[in-house]
């Protein structure tokens, strides 16, 4: 086996490059240190982690053994936060080991794209009915619970938007999801007339609506935006961002990370930027299309939503679209939990175009039945 023939290298090289303009815009912004020189190490370890997964034949992610297994330890880890984990930020989301943290969050979501991959992939005979949506959504429900009570409400809301994403992939009917969420509405709407206290409706309405306080709460919404207006057409140039690099704008280097790269390098720079990122979905798509089953398909699939999500909702917040909530932008974004996360998903995408085949063994199985 030739690991460096079978490479994706459209999927492999979109995302580095998307990396590389994270890299450009942290470049010398710390006061003491750059954190473009930790993200180079950790681009480093990602990059040979995506290709030491690659070598790995990813079948025996079918099992439902190690499925559960997986599901099991993300929870463990997700519960163990709790007890002993550190707090950034007012979340217990992370566990310091000295040199560096780790945030479970990360590889617990994607044991949930494997546990989702496996439950659906068996079931898409009797996809439209609704208990499936229900028996999805309790699986979901540990995680999501345990990250909100973190309190980490960006990584609860990517674990939502992506069970959403791969049950509406998965086939079920559009009604039956609107039904569910209709229902989730209605209890907040109760919550809301006869639960929260007035402190708790005052944190919530400015989280929906940042900008009406940009002196306070909204301060980060506001710099992001003008700092993504003020890049224009060309940008400023590589170094010269100066909501960024004079620290107007706070977490430049990871929740606004776009911003910051919008205002070096302009309406064109991001054009690119958006570019790879389509060319990297693009990839994943094709890839779940040459699946071997129906598993490996939905897997590749549920890292496209999972991706999408984290793009639209980052994008969204750093320019005033949507609120704050902390998401980090894939591949760019500082940090090595993520970034060694993407990439190990991308090397398992990659490793399962080995045994890929232009028809899915569950079609064959049944034209063989057929016939």
């Amino acid at each position: 086996m030739n690991v460096f023939r079978d490479t994706d290298w459209l999927l492999l090289g979109s995302a580095t490059l998307i990396s590389l303009a994270g890299l450009s815009s942290m470049y010398n912004f710390g006061v003491e240190t750059s954190f473009a020189s930790r993200q180079i190490i950790w681009l480093a370890l990602g990059i040979a982690v995506f290709f030491i997964f690659s070598l790995f034949d990813f079948r025996f992610l079918r099992r439902t053994g190690v499925v559960v297994a997986a599901y099991g330890v993300a929870l463990f880890f997700l519960s163990l936060l709790f007890a002993v984990g550190a707090v950034f930020q007012g979340a217990r989301s992370w566990f310091d080991v000295g040199l560096f943290a780790i945030q479970p969050a990360d590889p617990a979501t994607l044991a949930l794209i494997i546990l989702f991959a496996k439950y659906f992939s068996r079931r898409h005979i009797e996809i439209a009915r609704v208990r499936h949506i229900i028996v999805s959504g309790l699986y979901l429900l540990p995680v999501f619970l345990l990250l909100f009570f973190q309190p980490d409400f960006g990584s609860a809301v990517i674990v939502a938007a992506l069970w959403v994403g791969i049950v509406l992939i998965a086939g079920i009917p559009l009604r039956h999801l609107v039904l569910i969420l209709g229902t989730a509405a209605l209890v907040i709407a109760l919550l809301w007339s006869f639960g929260f206290a007035d402190y708790q409706k005052t944190r919530i309405l400015t989280f929906l609506h940042p900008l009406a306080d940009i002196s306070g709460a909204g301060y980060n919404a506001f710099q992001s935006t003008v700092a993504v207006g003020s890049g224009g057409i060309l940008g400023k140039g590589i170094g010269y961002g100066t909501q960024s690099r004079l620290q107007f704008l706070p977490e430049h280097e990871t929740d606004f990370i776009f911003a910051a790269y919008a205002e070096e390098w302009g309406f064109i720079g991001t054009a690119i930027l958006l570019g790879l990122f389509g060319l990297l979905l693009y990839r994943l798509v094709e890839n779940a299309r040459q699946g071997a089953t129906n598993f490996e398909s939905l897997f590749v699939l549920g890292v496209a939503v999972l991706f999408v999500v984290h793009l639209v909702i980052h994008v969204g917040m750093n320019i005033g679209l949507l609120p704050v909530t902390g998401i980090t932008l894939p591949f760019m974004s500082y940090g090595g939990s993520h970034l060694i996360t993407g990439y190990a998903m991308l090397g398992i995408v990659n490793a399962m175009r080995r045994y890929s085949r232009a028809v899915h063994e569950d079609e064959r199985h049944e034209m063989v039945g057929v016939s």
